[in-house]
């Protein structure tokens, strides 16, 4: 099954995710298929903490991949933002 979840990154205490469509049976950090965004949970001010590129996600969604709740937290924030 194809996933699209996080992949952390980063360095200690100071965490960095990509947003990734990947295997299920591949590890967090592991192979990916593509890379359709990232969030920042630490960004500093005027930086750019969250970037969804909604498009694919709607792509990959519509051909059976499934998102992982944090991931979708993230798409309707995301969306919410656009809006």
């Amino acid at each position: 099954m194809v996933v699209i979840r996080l992949s952390r990154g980063g360095a200690k205490k100071r965490p960095f995710y990509n947003i990734v469509v990947a295997d299920s049976r591949e590890r967090r950090d592991g192979r990916f298929i593509e890379r359709v965004g990232f969030y920042n949970p630490v960004a500093g001010e005027g930086e750019e903490g969250l970037r969804v590129v909604q498009d694919r996600v709607t792509y990959w969604a519509g051909v059976g991949a499934q998102l992982s709740p944090t991931v979708q937290r993230l798409v309707d924030t995301a969306k919410a933002k656009v809006a």
